[in-house]
């Protein structure tokens, strides 16, 4: 769950509510997409008018149009972890947050992915994981997108973070996981099976948590 977090720099300092919004208004004019009104994205999300407005500029700073693509997601993405390669791992991260397929993300599909991460429920945080994990959202996981998954993180955590890793590591990690996760052992593994996995796995449940009082 950590590898999703941080994905915009959020800006931390005090801000000038009032004065913030009137700029705002006239910064939301100008460029090419103008997000749903604060009250509406309060509405949708667990966040509160201020802390929508301080994610906004933080959002805006990195992407002025008001949309951001893969290509440019994937640029940001990767100042997190500049020892490794993120670019395959972003992409499916990317996928997640354009939950519309559109090709771009919008402040409200970042607002509302980061909503259900930060102040979702324990079912929720679970629900968009699988979703992350399931990439041809057929609506399970097998091993051949799990397999995908693990490379690419491994790939994003570069040389300098993980020891030289042996050829069959990934298999190893997909093996533990279905051994774990498939409760039927049919190969697949349904959303039932990710969360009532989950919810037994203690470590799991502490990392659901971890970024809970982060804005």
């Amino acid at each position: 769950m950590g590898l999703v977090m941080g994905t915009f720099s959020m800006q931390s300092k005090p801000v000038n509510y009032h004065r913030d919004k009137i700029d705002d208004d006239l910064e939301m004019t100008m460029v090419c997409h103008r997000p749903e009104g604060l009250e509406q994205l309060e509405a949708l999300t667990n966040f509160s008018k201020r802390e929508l407005q301080v994610l906004y500029r933080g959002f805006k700073n990195e992407c002025p149009s008001g949309v951001v693509n893969e290509d440019t997601f994937k640029q940001i993405y990767s100042q997190f972890f500049p020892h490794g390669d993120a670019s395959t791992y972003a992409h499916f991260l990317f996928n997640a947050f354009d939950s519309a397929h559109t090709g771009s993300i919008k402040f409200e599909d970042f607002v509302t992915a980061l909503s259900i991460l930060l102040r979702g429920s324990i079912t929720e945080k679970l629900q968009w994981t699988f979703n992350l994990y399931d990439i041809n959202r057929d609506g399970y996981i097998n091993k051949e997108e799990m397999t995908d998954i693990v490379k690419a993180i491994y790939d994003m955590m570069g040389k300098y973070t993980y020891p030289v890793l042996k050829t069959d590591a990934p298999k190893q990690q997909v093996d533990a996981f279905f051994q774990k996760m498939d409760k039927n052992r049919d190969g697949v593994v349904t959303l039932d099976e990710f969360i009532l996995s989950c919810q037994e796995d203690e470590n799991i449940m502490r990392s659901l948590q971890l970024f809970e009082n982060v804005i």
